[in-house]
């Protein structure tokens, strides 16, 4: 279940069919266009309302501007001659870009209803003519729409009815006078046209929103079904998921119940980038989430992923390269794993989100160098044990690290002689970015190490007194001895990590990962 969603609500899949409509009686479509601009002028006026801190019962009232007929009986016509279900749709509407833009952290007053990209072309007047003429036909349908709820009580939708006559499908529109209705034809080869039949037939209620596209217009018909229960369960394992922008793919582990590492593979995302268009990019999502859940069933295994709100993106001038500031800013991981989610509900398998604290920092240290896998995998690694409910204790010879290495100069020396010898002051600021961070992991370990209080139970999210040990050893220890670059091969790992740090400091070889070599991977 998604950890967003209400305590005691069962979850759902929504399903939906896009269809054109077809008018055989002109003189309707004229009052169905009517009825669309009045609907979206009224969610306008009930997004401004909402932001003024009006409730929903005030905006409804039946005197109010939201809906009501003029009468002789009324002193002054309504704004926009709703009726109480379009009035309630029209709320439902507004409320749900308001909450959007909160939840986004975003400035709810400078949300414009209709696309801001659109609106920021016509702001710019710079265009005449045909195209001028094309961009406010745009922007006019972007603000003209249509929404009803449905209802189990009544049977379907009261509003935008389905109705089934001689073997095609009309949809039936309540213009919002009494017993007024227009009539259009629901043209559509939808996959899903077949559930919505049979949902007609037994009353099922379904979300009906009309849309304006070319002088055309088209409906968006959804409906919700209850989940199965899952199947494949926590209880046979997991199958942990971690997503990489560099390289673009997705790595899979696949957990035993005891914690163990059965099955690793990995899916490259490099062909979503190659896409033609906008469609194929969508699809190809689709087929690699297929294959995730086709691997979880085959195993019957649960699937974990990390929970992630925000991912960090660069910027020009912090020393990263456009290179791969263009592959962190195509990294769509939320729209990746929501697909993987949703179609993982539907075939009974279980969902799990973990914490993903330090996940990366501690496959990279602990399982990569000990099982011999990628970062990427023990990462993956580290979900489905995270999943399952195991902790990850700081092996013993990282700890008499921890204690007995001594702090690393050497790469702040050599960062400062490259910053005074830097002429570009992009790469300057980068390098001056690395000082900072050389500076920032000596300050951590001397802090580390005289911290009196407890480092137990570091990898559960929360903060316990005393500084993080995985962290103190990524960036006060390995990463300045690895550089800024964090190399495929970490095997070299493996003798500090069973405890011969003393025999490794001693050798003439190269620090662990050490050698121009494996120095081919930045680390995020």
């Amino acid at each position: 279940m998604n950890p967003r969603m209400p305590k005691g609500e069962a979850p759902k899949l929504f399903l939906g069919v896009y269809a054109r409509l077809v008018f055989p009686d002109p003189r309707d479509a004229e009052a169905v266009l009517d009825l669309m601009r009045r609907f979206s002028s009224a969610t306008r006026y009930a997004y401004q309302r909402l932001l003024e801190g009006k409730d929903r019962k005030e905006l409804k009232r039946a005197e109010g501007p939201l809906f009501g007929a003029p009468t002789p009986q009324m002193n002054r016509c309504t704004l926009f001659r709703l009726n109480t279900r379009y009035a309630d749709g029209a709320i439902a509407k507004a409320k749900a870009v308001l909450d959007s833009a909160l939840e986004l952290g975003n400035d709810p007053r400078k949300v414009v209803l209709g696309g801001r990209g659109l609106f920021e072309q016509l702001k710019r007047k710079h265009l005449s003519g045909k195209p001028l003429e094309a961009l406010k036909r745009r922007w006019k349908e972007k603000r003209r729409g249509l929404y009803s709820q449905g209802d189990g009580s009544k049977g379907g939708n009261l509003n935008l009815r389905l109705e089934v006559r001689n073997g095609a499908l009309w949809l039936r529109v309540n213009l919002g006078a009494e017993k007024e209705y227009a009539y259009a034809l629901v043209k559509t080869s939808h996959p899903q046209l077949k559930a919505l039949l049979e949902g007609i037939h037994s009353g099922l209620p379904y979300n009906a929103e009309l849309t304006l596209k070319e002088g055309k217009v088209y409906a968006h018909l959804s409906w919700s079904e209850a989940l199965p229960p899952p199947v494949h369960t926590r209880a046979n394992g997991v199958l942990g998921i971690d997503v990489n922008s560099d390289p673009y793919h997705l790595a899979l582990a696949v957990v035993s119940p005891d914690g163990n590492l059965k099955r690793h593979l990995t899916l490259s995302l490099e062909e979503v980038d190659r896409a033609p268009n906008k469609g194929a990019k969508e699809l190809l999502p689709w087929k690699i989430a297929h294959q995730v859940v086709a691997t979880a069933g085959e195993h019957r295994v649960a699937l974990a992923t990390e929970r992630l709100k925000y991912l960090r993106k660069s910027r020009r001038g912090d020393g990263t390269g456009r290179r791969f500031r263009r592959k962190e800013h195509r990294f769509a991981y939320r729209a990746l794993l929501e697909k993987i989610h949703a179609l993982a509900q539907k075939r009974g398998v279980e969902v799990v989100e973990v914490d993903p604290q330090d996940t990366s920092t501690i496959g990279m240290l602990k399982y990569a160098p000990q099982l011999s896998l990628s970062k990427d995998i023990a990462a993956a690694l580290v979900i489905g044990r995270r999943a399952l409910g195991y902790e990850e204790k700081l092996p013993k010879g990282y700890r008499a690290l921890l204690f007995g290495a001594p702090a690393p100069q050497m790469n702040r020396q050599e960062l400062k002689k490259l910053k005074e010898a830097e002429g570009n002051p992009y790469l300057k600021r980068g390098l001056s970015r690395e000082m900072g961070k050389a500076r920032r992991a000596l300050s951590l370990l001397s802090a580390f190490r005289g911290s009196p209080g407890s480092r137990r139970k570091g990898t559960d999210g929360r903060n316990f007194p005393g500084a993080h040990p995985w962290r103190v050893l990524r960036e006060g220890l390995c990463l300045p001895l690895l550089g800024r670059e964090v190399p495929r091969d970490l095997s070299p790992l493996k003798p500090i990590l069973l405890g011969s740090w003393e025999r490794w400091k001693g050798s003439l070889g190269s620090h662990p990962g050490g050698g121009s070599a494996c120095r081919n991977v930045r680390f995020g």
